[in-house]
């Protein structure tokens, strides 16, 4: 499993103009269940994912495809865990 932290690296009225696309490919990477939470950093300075198991390869190739990357107005940094414990109902977190 990994945190994937977004940083913007771009006015935040460039960054807005490729968020509907960014949202499309959440959404997107949400119903594959490839990423399992999204949300915006507080105070808005990027993002957070929470990202299934998956080879660390394929998840650089998703990142690539993110409308912010492509556009050059945010970067990704990755940091991959392995769950020990979870909340009650979360176990299939910890099957990778």
């Amino acid at each position: 499993m990994f945190v994937v932290t977004v940083t913007y690296t771009a006015p935040l009225d460039e960054v807005d103009r490729w968020r509907p696309a960014h949202g499309e490919w959440l959404n997107r990477l949400i119903a594959e269940r490839s990423f399992l939470v999204v949300g915006r950093q507080v105070p808005l300075v990027g993002g957070v994912y929470l990202a299934a198991g998956m080879p660390v390869d394929e998840l650089d190739r998703l990142l690539a495809t993110d409308p912010y990357a492509v556009r050059g107005v945010a970067t990704h940094s990755v940091v991959e865990f392995t769950p020990l414990l979870v909340a009650p109902g979360l176990e299939h977190l910890k099957d990778g």
